[in-house]
Parts: structure tokens; sequence; C-alpha cells
């Protein structure tokens, strides 16, 4: 067996030797900055609204839709960081840039918390005129927010990828070490996220953000520090050129070549992929099909029988169409999983004010209204363990499945997040007679914050299942050479839901509001009516849930070859690695 790894060098540039790099040990190294940065923007995330509310007095739409606007460019920002890993920075480079950017944000966001002119003068919850933030202090709050979502943005897109660069798909070892990454991937962010919304927003509530800001931006210094350590054991792959491109190049070409008449024989397209690597034909998106066309004009010597390589801006082989094609036909299925990211960005904004109005005491212990979230990732990790020890078993033996499809748990996810926001509908109507009974302006309702429990733990068992769904299905499902934009195309799911959260604010603030601004959405949600906003997103879940179901009817995936053996990545299924 070859000692050196086909399609990677070492830090020097040399064929990789794979018994001085690559494997468990830098991968896991890699994996250290993800983590960190999961508790970073999670620690900022489930917190930030109180902080927005209580000390920058912003009103509760306006601070809701700043933490999901917030969320929604992290998010939205991966392709970003995937176009330049791909085209010009490199997995490794990416990283180590967008992982200062990260740093740097956290330690102003520390800074914008901790002096007194950056943010207005303290008042009574009670007072009327408490004065807001004004246009300077928000604007230092938003360069500290965004430059943490630009670095969130590089990050994301590229550890993933990196991690498993460190992995030798034709070595059988080292392919099932692969598999074990991703196994504990989601698990490890998990983590992050539970230490973000205990120990961080514990700290951020009881001792002080400064100091919680602080920590993040200290741990990843020093995530970064052990990630440099690594630099010559990790292996690095050279890029293929950014898949965006690659799209632009087809559907350019079949614009120009829409007036051409297609071939009566199908094999006159044009074809230069090597018989191994070659996608068979689909009737899907013919227009498409027009790239192939040989034309005047398309090789260098404008000859259509010359071995020279084509312009890809003017011909594309059938090969290159159907990569196209089969990212085409996941739009719907993308389209109809946005919903979902819509309702879990009120586990984080709304039903975190609404913990913050309930009693929260524990013995002596007041537990933070942001800590709440900690049912979510707990509803997660149980979720998880429980499908993988349980419903596989038994799913294995009765349908002869090794658990559910990706279609199937991105559907279950579906199901759960829409009775989840039937459930915080009808605790959100006990929480405002509480509030009716007792006067709505009391800080402390006598209700206590565990009736919240169900609406957290139903989203986070969607999330648990939807997640792991998508990430599968975007995987599987689209081209070997797209892998990377598969994921940033599944991320853009999470940022256009966070977006859609916002809108949906916004549009129902102003329909429902008047005069006095007490519509459903209220400035202090005593006065509001949340349950109709709640119940307003399970219909819409609903609506949702049936047009995913007719997409996921219409949708053929595309048969593998006997050949192509598919790796391991959640569920221990066929999947391609990441």
């Amino acid at each position: 067996m070859s000692m050196t790894v086909a399609d990677a060098v070492d830090y020097k540039g040399f064929p990789a030797d794979k018994s001085k790099t690559g494997g468990w040990v830098p991968a896991a190294l890699i994996l250290g900055i993800e983590i960190v940065e999961r508790l970073s923007t999670m620690g900022i995330a489930v917190n930030l609204v109180t902080y927005l509310g209580g000390i920058m007095h912003l009103p509760s739409t306006t601070s809701a839709n700043i933490v999901t606007d917030f969320m929604g460019t992290s998010f939205l920002l991966c392709l970003l960081g995937g176009f330049l890993a791909d085209s010009f920075l490199g997995r490794y480079n990416t990283i180590a840039i967008f992982a200062l950017i990260q740093t740097l944000g956290t330690g102003m966001l520390a800074l914008t918390t901790k002096l007194p002119h950056l943010r207005p003068p303290p008042c009574s919850p009670h007072h009327a005129n408490c004065k807001q933030a004004n246009g300077f202090q928000m604007g230092i709050l938003y360069l500290a927010l965004y430059l943490i979502a630009l670095g969130t943005g590089g990050l994301k897109s590229s550890v993933s990828g990196f991690g498993t660069d460190q992995f030798d798909e034709k070595d059988e070892k080292e392919k099932s070490q692969m598999a074990f990454f991703f196994n504990r991937f989601f698990f490890f962010i998990s983590i992050g996220t539970l230490t973000a919304v205990t120990v961080l927003v514990y700290i951020q509530d009881q001792v002080g953000r400064s100091l919680a800001y602080g920590i993040c931006s200290i741990t990843m210094l020093i995530a970064i520090l052990i990630f440099f350590s690594g630099t010559r054991r990790y292996r690095y792959k050279k890029s293929s050129g950014s898949p965006i491109v690659q799209i632009f190049q087809v559907i350019a070409v079949a614009i120009k070549k829409r007036n051409l008449n297609m071939p009566y024989n199908l094999d006159m397209l044009y074809e230069d992929t090597p018989e191994t690597s070659r996608i068979a034909h689909t009737d899907q998106f013919r227009f498409m099909d027009k790239a192939a066309i040989v034309a005047e004009g398309d090789f260098e010597m404008g000859n259509k029988y010359s071995s020279s390589a084509p312009n890809p801006w003017k011909l594309c082989s059938v090969t290159r169409v159907e990569e196209v094609k089969m990212m085409a036909r996941l739009l719907p299925i993308w389209a109809t999983t946005i919903i979902f990211w819509t309702i879990y960005a009120q586990m984080i904004t709304f039903s975190v004010e609404q913990a913050s109005t309930m009693e929260r005491s524990l013995g002596n212990f007041e537990i933070p209204a942001g800590s709440l979230t900690v049912f979510f990732v707990a509803a997660i990790l149980i979720t998880l363990a429980v499908y993988d020890r349980l419903i596989m078993p038994f799913w294995k033996k009765w349908k002869g499945k090794p658990g559910f499809s990706n279609l199937q748990r991105i559907a279950i996810g579906l199901v759960l997040s829409t009775i989840g926001m039937v459930a915080a509908a009808l605790t959100e109507m006990k929480r405002l007679s509480v509030a009716k009974s007792v006067g709505r302006s009391t800080q402390n309702l006598p209700m206590s914050v565990f009736f919240l429990i169900p609406q957290f733990f139903l989203v986070g068992s969607g999330e648990a299942f939807i997640y792991t769904g998508q990430l599968d299905f975007f995987i599987t499902q689209s081209p070997k050479g797209m892998k990377t934009m598969s994921t940033g195309l599944f991320l853009t799911t999470l940022s256009l839901g966070f977006f859609v959260s916002s809108f949906l604010v916004s549009v129902v603030e102003k329909v429902t509001g008047n005069n006095g601004g007490q519509g459903w959405l209220a400035d202090h949600i005593n006065y509001g009516r949340l349950d109709c906003f709640y119940g307003l997103l399970a219909v819409l879940g609903f609506i949702n849930l049936v047009v995913y179901l007719i997409c996921a009817v219409w949708y053929k995936p595309q048969k593998p070859k006997p050949a192509a053996i598919q790796t391991a990545v959640f569920n221990g299924t066929a999947e391609e690695k990441c």
C-alpha cells in the first residue's frame, strides 16, 4: 500500500506521508475551532435579546429582529467563506483568517458591554421613558456582532471540509476514522451549545457580560494556537475551483445556445469526463442540455473535432450539465425546510423573553432566562441517543433498513416543529391569562418557567431529525465535486429561516399594531398576543409540511453507480463524505 496520499500534500507542498500527516489527531485539532465557535455564537445569540431589551432599552420586536438578522447573516456568510476557500485562500488559510476575525469581534463586544458610554444610562424597568441606545452606541454594537458573523461564516464553511481532508478515502482504516469524525461532529457542537446556554449565560447574567465575551475571545485564541500547532501534521488538498462558477457556466452557455436544436442522437452531446466518473443523462431540465451542444468556435481552434479543451463558457460536458441538474433537483426540498428554522428562531428570541417574565427560582438559585435553551439542547442529545440505540435497531428488524431515510427525517422534524408551535401558543395563552389576573406590569409572574419545556423539547427533537436529515440529503444527493457548495446550500436554509422570522415579525407588527403600539407583538409581551403569532407559525408550518410532502414525492434521487461505495455520516447509512 502506498505511504502517500494521492490527492493531498503536506505543509511543504510534497505528497502527504500517511505516517506523518492526517488521521484523527489533526482532525481533532481542527474540531476544537468549531466547538469554540459554537460556544461563542450561541452564547451570544441565546441571551442577546435580554441585553438589547434590558440594557439597550430597545422594543421587544426590534430586539428579536436584531438577533435573527445576526444569526441569519452568520449562516449566509458561509457561502462567502466557502467561495473564498474554494477559489483563493484554501481551507487552512480561511479557518485561520476568519477565526482571528471572530476573536476580534468577541473582544470588541466585550469592550462594548464594559464601557459605560457605549450603552444608555440605566433606568427602572417600570420607567416609561427609558432612553434607548443612540446611533453611535448601536453602530459599535452592530460592528462587533457582524465581525462575529463574518468569522462564523468563514469557519463553518471550511472546518468540516478541512477535517475530512485529514482522511484518505482509499484507505479502509482511515475511511472508518472519517465516519467517526462525522458521527461525533454534531455531538461535539451540541456540547459547545450546551456549555454556552448554561455556563456562559450564567456568567453573563450573574457576573458580567464583558467577562463572558472576554472568555469567548480567550478560548478562541487558545483554539487558534492549538490549530496552528498541527500545521506540520495536516494534509492539504488542492481546490478544484468554485462550484458556483461551474453552475454559472452551464446556465450561461445554455442561455447562449437556447436557439440551437437538440441533436436527434443524444450521444452527440459533448462529453469529456472519464467513463468511471460520468453521470448518465436525465430528461429533467432539458433546456440545460443545450449547454452540451457542440457549435462553431467552442474550441480554441474553432474545430469541433479538435482534441483541445473547449472554453467552459462556450461548451460544457454532459456530466457537468447533469451535476447542475442534481443541484437544481435539491431546490424544492431546500425551500420547504426554511420554515423550520423560522420556528427555531423563536426559541432564542420570544421564548427567552417569555422565560424572563416567569418564575425561574430553583431553591435559592435563579435560572437565567437564556439558560432555558438547555432543554432545547438536551432534547437534541436525547433524541440522537434514542434514535441511535432504539429506533435504528427496531427499524432495521422491521423494515430491513438502518433507520429512517433522509427525507423521512426531515418530515419528522417539520411535524415536531409544527406541534411545538401549537404547544407554545397554548402555553402563551396560559401565561397571558396569569399576567391579566395579577397585572400586566408585573415583572415576575407567578407561573413556573418549566411550562415552556414542551415547546423547547419538541422543536429541539425536531432539530435533531431535520439537521441530520438535511445534512445527509444535501451531501449524498449532490455531485461529488459540489459537496462544499451543497453544504453551503444547506446552511442557507438556516440563514433564510432567521431572515423570514425578521420579515414576519415586521409584517405582523405593522398589520396588528395600533397607535399605541400594542399589537400581537407589543413592546412588552405581557401586553401583546404572542400566542396568536405562535398560532400563525403553526399554520404556516402545517401548510409547509403539505408542500414538502408533495416535493418529496416528486423528488427522484440520482441512482448511484454500484462501484460508488458511500461513507456513513450520522446514522450509519451509506452516504458520501462531506
